[in-house]
């Protein structure tokens, strides 16, 4: 089986998400793009391998997310998911509970931005289950 990460776009792969695998079903890869500490937007590009998403969380600063390869998926509580392209742009407002990730088919990467950087606070809850996450992956 192969288990090299594809390239799917122009930005860097990066290392596996270790840091954050607890938060995870499956495996992601993350690469800080900016160095910057003065500038005060982190963004980083983060790839999921297919099937993988993150828990439900919130970010008291919002998210953005800039879709640059790949297919996934973009859910908030309550609401239909959102299948996700090349070039599709999501903004989370701040304390809105979502997740995100690749389909069950496709890898997946997206940049990621947290807004109000220096204060903002991720809210990490419980994994998405099969069940909602196969409902998405169907709309």
């Amino acid at each position: 089986m192969n288990t090299s990460v594809p390239k799917i776009s122009d930005f860097p792969t990066g290392e596996e998400n270790a840091g954050f695998a607890q938060y995870f079903s499956g495996k992601s890869w993350l690469a800080p793009l900016t160095k910057d500490k003065n500038l005060n937007v982190p963004m980083s590009n983060v790839t999921f391998e297919p099937g993988c998403r993150n828990n439900w969380h919130s970010h008291t600063g919002g998210q953005l997310l800039i879709v640059v390869g790949g297919e996934g998926l973009y859910q908030e509580r309550g609401k239909p998911a959102q299948h996700l392209k090349a070039g599709d742009v999501v903004e989370i407002a701040p304390n809105i509970e979502h997740w995100h990730g690749a389909t069950a088919t496709s890898w997946f990467s997206h940049l990621a931005t947290n807004g109000n950087p220096t204060t903002n606070e991720n809210k990490w809850l419980e994994p998405v289950t099969e069940e909602v996450y196969k409902e998405a992956n169907n709309q």
